[in-house]
């Protein structure tokens, strides 16, 4: 019964059943269920505010569609834009995080240092190491980059 009335109001099964099992895992830890009056009704409310607040926390979540412009310009070169952001997504982590604060979000090296716990010589570092990193992989993807 909890479950049929957890799919609809979530419309998803799998997100029904995780509401279901995160109430019963609820009241386990608890033990409190012999102080309720109505323990039925308790459940049925309980799962209805499980599947609500699962629903709240996705509706939070934007997805990123892959396809989706990092930028702008007025005449998008859209191979260029496709290689850069799989070059991006192939730096480890840290220059990863470094590019992005600094290129799309426009933060010093300090702030950035400040954010990863690091110094700003090290930001800077991954920064430069990134960038190299990217000019390789461009310029080999492209074949179209002079000596520089």
């Amino acid at each position: 019964m909890l479950l049929l009335f957890a799919v609809t109001i979530a419309g998803d099964r799998g997100r029904a059943q995780d509401a279901v099992h995160q109430v019963f895992l609820r009241m386990l830890e608890a033990g409190n269920l012999r102080q309720i009056a109505d323990p039925k009704a308790y459940l049925f409310a309980s799962v209805r505010n499980a599947v609500l607040n699962v629903k709240k926390a996705q509706q939070r979540n934007v997805v990123l569609e892959e396809e989706s412009a990092w930028f702008d310009p007025p005449q998008r070169d859209y191979a260029a834009e496709l290689n850069l952001r799989r070059a991006l997504g192939a730096l480890p982590e840290d220059q990863r995080e470094v590019v992005v604060l600094r290129v799309w979000g426009e933060l010093t090296f300090i702030q950035i240092a400040e954010i990863l716990g690091i110094s700003a010589n090290t930001a800077a570092s991954c920064y430069r190491y990134a960038l190299a990193r990217l000019r390789q992989v461009m310029c080999a993807k492209e074949d179209s980059c002079a000596n520089s």
